[in-house]
């Protein structure tokens, strides 16, 4: 049995250059849509959240010097692209998804309209949501922390490289423990960057639980979906 109805996945851009320098692989974002779609069988409402670092970094070099929120505009068209190229994905594995942006690009994506959103979650769709908060000096980590709380998403998943949150880097120190669970509070104290600022005191103050996992782990999603042992828990 699920131990949520609707979740709230935040997937960063990086995640779907698997192996490449940049862009977006083919194998991988296969791999996690499949994921994805395991976990829609068993009949969970499914939103995401995606990142651009893998397009918008891939040009940042001709970003240096630029305006900060010119810059922020140019990384959320490049969640524009992931999300396009995620529900396409999703249509060929069989699933149906809507991309919702925050920025007008009605040629392209629907605008985010919230209740919109909710319909397509209760009819088993897939809602991918797009151009980050629509602002700039927001990272995505505060769109999924905000979008999250707007639909009543039970969890925010983080699914990032490694498989939760640990006492120490982990590549770095082979002494590091991982937390099973921990609180927003203890977070904080011992200044583990469980997700950027301002997403992290919206969820806490949302009283809105975040999971921490890897999604290269085969299988991970599945079994953070069930309650089961599987990366971080951040709680209130």
């Amino acid at each position: 049995m699920p131990a949520y109805k609707r979740i709230l996945l935040k997937l960063s851009g990086e995640a779907l250059m698997g192996d490449d320098a940049y862009g977006i692989n083919r194998a991988t974002i296969v791999r996690m849509v499949q994921e994805v779609r395991e976990v829609t069988q068993m009949g969970i409402e499914v939103a995401v959240v995606i990142g651009g670092g893998n397009i918008f970094r891939g040009v940042a070099g001709g970003s240096v010097g630029m305006d900060r929120a010119t810059a922020d505009y140019m990384g959320m068209l490049a969640t524009v692209m992931n999300s396009l190229a995620l529900a396409d994905t999703m249509r060929q594995e069989g699933m149906t998804a809507r991309v919702m942006s925050a920025i007008a690009i009605e040629q392209v994506v629907e605008p985010y309209v919230r209740p919109k959103a909710l319909q397509y979650l209760e009819e088993g769709k897939v809602v991918v949501f797009a151009a980050g908060t629509g602002n700039p000096f927001f990272t995505t980590d505060t769109a999924a922390a905000l979008r999250g709380a707007e639909i009543g998403a039970e969890i925010v998943l983080k699914a990032t490289k490694v498989d939760g949150v640990y006492t120490a880097d982990p590549k770095k120190d082979p002494e590091a423990k991982r937390y099973a669970r921990i609180s927003f509070d203890e977070a904080i104290t011992r200044n583990l960057q469980v997700m950027d600022g301002a997403a992290f005191a919206l969820c806490r103050d949302q009283k809105l639980p975040i999971k921490v996992f890897s999604i290269f782990k085969p299988g991970a999603l599945k079994r953070v979906v069930q309650g089961e042992d599987e990366g971080t828990l951040v709680h209130v």
